[in-house]
């Protein structure tokens, strides 16, 4: 059974489904700021008047120091253990500070007198970064605790994909299907205010849900493994680095697919796809909150598939998956009369279009997904290699390149739209749809993702903590504690 807790091997650290599900809503918080992030673009270029390029610049240099800073963040979670614990402690300073700037960047920016526009919106961005790194290298690191139990680890990734689709799908849908039509438009400062309100309540109630959740984990029986004796200093992470190959080749495929994520998830293109070339800019939200269901029997299966054959094996199937839908994608999207396309007219189009988006987008959600376990994979296995127990350093490594290759992609649907002619005004739903446009959609939506999945799953071959090794792992472990 997939949540069945009976008949658990001892030797491992257990948890239950509902404490895994309940930390998983962790990620959930940073999500929900991270998707009203990926508007910052509208408010900046249409309320603040910073131009298409520039505000693509300045976004993708503030991501690129948001990954800088990550390697220090998870330094100081690798050496911290308080009265609170390891992990809780971040997750409360994180979603606060995120609520801090969010709040001042969204109500506050446009105010300001032009002069000072720019250095007052880089700083609450700044603090939004720091914000956001603190929550989300728990998310990362603190699964470590949670549990090592190979058939129970896998469940992470359930979790999390249905809450980050849950979060992405929910919020498209608000913002495309009620704000957008009540503010009549991304240039209205109401609607950031309102967006920025909702966002942070539900943050905040993730937050008390995953302190909850990892609450009886975030003990020092369970974070002081390893080396106990041995203070991490910072030329540890070198040595790691060198010599945990597990760890560089899932930093490197999983990047590339974020970069890619981030591309087709980008709000500009949702407004060029659904918008522009189908005419029908509030399915963008209602398709999300349709597929969910659907998208959760994919992911199911795919967990199901992880807790037999092993995450490695898991994530290149469905990333092959992915592959064979997108191509489907590209070409439906070059023939089809998108216009038709709509959930008040189930056509032979609007069917066909639906079915390729569940296969495609839930075999995209195993994929990206599982990758958040497979980083405590890693750290299992730095612990197997070293008796070093660095989580925060494998979640900010994760998180650092991750963020910087990912933040590339801000300016590079940025500078696509400006080759058409956008350089002043990002495209709104309104606009008038050209070959031109068409093709950069598609170019965005569907080729970028084929190109960064076939690297991945190149640099992923050789890849070795398989199910076999990470069994290896755990009896090695095992035997430590005995003895």
């Amino acid at each position: 059974m997939l949540f069945s807790t009976k008949k658990l091997d001892p030797a491992y650290n257990n948890a239950s489904a509902f404490q895994i599900a309940l930390f998983s809503l962790n990620s959930a918080a940073t999500t929900l700021y991270l998707v009203l992030m990926e508007y910052v673009a509208y408010y900046v270029n249409g309320i603040v008047g910073f131009t298409v390029v520039f505000a693509s610049a300045l976004l993708t240099a503030l991501r690129v120091f948001d990954g800088l800073i990550d390697p220090m963040v998870g330094f100081i979670v690798d050496r911290s253990e308080g009265k609170f614990g390891k992990f809780r402690p971040f997750m409360v300073l994180g979603n606060a500070l995120m609520l801090i700037s969010v709040f001042l960047m969204f109500n506050t920016t446009h105010l300001i007198p032009m002069i000072l526009r720019l250095p007052y919106f880089v700083f609450v961005y700044v603090i939004y970064v720091f914000g956001y790194t603190f929550q989300m290298i728990v998310a990362k690191s603190g699964q470590t605790v949670m549990t090592d139990n190979p058939k129970m680890r896998p469940l992470v990734s359930y979790f999390d994909s249905l809450f980050v689709t849950s979060a992405y799908g929910g919020l498209a849908l608000y913002a495309s299907a009620y704000l957008v039509p009540k503010y009549g438009g991304y240039t209205n400062p109401a609607l950031f205010r309102e967006f920025t309100l909702v966002v942070a309540a539900l943050s905040i109630l993730c937050t008390v849900l995953g302190i909850i959740g990892i609450w009886n984990k975030d003990r020092p029986e369970y974070y002081n493994i390893g080396e106990k004796s041995k203070k991490i200093k910072l030329r540890d992470y070198w040595e790691v680095l060198r010599h945990n190959r597990p760890i560089r080749q899932l930093v490197l495929s999983a990047s590339v697919n974020r970069f890619t994520s981030t591309v087709y998830n980008n709000v500009t293109v949702g407004v060029m796809l659904f918008g522009i070339m189908m005419k029908n800019y509030p399915m963008a939200g209602q398709i999300g909150l349709v597929t969910i269901l659907p998208n959760l029997v994919i992911v199911t299966l795919g967990v199901s598939i992880a807790q037999r054959i092993g995450q490695k094996h898991t994530y290149t199937i469905f990333m092959y998956a992915a592959i064979f839908f997108q191509g489907i994608m590209t070409v439906f999207l070059m023939v089809a009369n998108l216009t038709v396309i709509s959930f008040s007219n189930l056509c032979g189009t609007t069917i066909a279009f639906m079915a390729v988006y569940i296969f495609l987008n839930g075999s995209k959600s195993v994929s990206n997904s599982i990758v958040v376990p497979m980083i405590a994979d890693c750290s299992d296995y730095e612990v197997y290699r070293s008796g070093l127990y660095v989580p925060g350093f494998m979640g900010a490594l994760f998180a650092l390149v991750d963020q910087v290759i990912g933040a590339l992609a801000t300016i590079f649907v940025g500078g696509m739209v400006a080759l058409i002619g956008f350089t002043d005004m990002l495209p709104q739903v309104e606009d008038k749809l050209t070959d031109e446009l068409a093709g950069i959609t598609i170019f965005m939506y569907c080729i970028v993702p084929m190109i960064g999945w076939i690297f991945s799953l190149f640099v992923m071959h050789h890849y070795e903590l398989d199910k076999e090794k990470m069994q290896e792992i755990n009896r090695k472990k095992s035997k430590k504690e005995e003895g």
